[in-house]
């Protein structure tokens, strides 16, 4: 069909976005130091491609290829990500660098996230009260959504609403 050229540029333009992304890698492990390089970028690339194909059709897609995330596949994924000391699979904190950045992150980056996240995964006693008198069949995706609305209390950002920030 006629938007199959469409599609092929749109996933040579990923791919090749996802890749280019290899040769800028940072070595900070700062997650935010990061992101606030590679946020302005994607902004500008993102805006320029809308322009240039924003009332482009895509037509039919097909799952040949799989899942990708930022370009790679998963046996990709697998293959690039860190693992644990002995382990066989990825990580989550590399697919979560790798999906919020763009870029393969290195062992040190994971570190440094994994010990950001340990450092703020205390939940307040009411978020766990709550979670221990769930009924134990109730679904993990349910008991997750409670949670993440049940710590609104502890936001920052919801005081700083409150407050009046724009």
């Amino acid at each position: 069909s006629n938007s199959m050229p469409h599609l092929s540029f749109i996933r040579s333009y990923q791919n090749a976005s996802c890749r280019l992304s290899l040769w800028q890698l940072s070595t900070s492990t700062n997650l935010k130091d990061i992101l606030a390089d590679v946020i302005p970028k994607e902004q500008t690339r993102v805006k320029a491609f809308r322009q240039q194909h924003g009332k482009t059709v895509v037509g039919q897609i097909t799952g040949h290829d799989g899942i990708r995330f930022r370009g790679y596949s998963i046996p990709e994924c697998q293959k690039l990500l860190p693992k644990a000391k002995g382990g066989e699979e990825p990580l989550p904190e590399g697919l979560f660098w790798l999906l919020v950045t763009g870029q393969i992150p290195t062992e040190e980056q994971v570190s440094w996230l994994s010990q950001e996240w340990a450092k703020r995964a205390a939940l307040p006693s009411h978020v766990v009260t709550m979670l221990d008198n769930f009924p134990t069949n109730l679904h993990p995706m349910s008991q997750l959504s409670a949670a993440v609305t049940a710590l609104n209390s502890e936001s920052n950002f919801a005081r700083a609403y409150s407050e009046g920030i724009n």
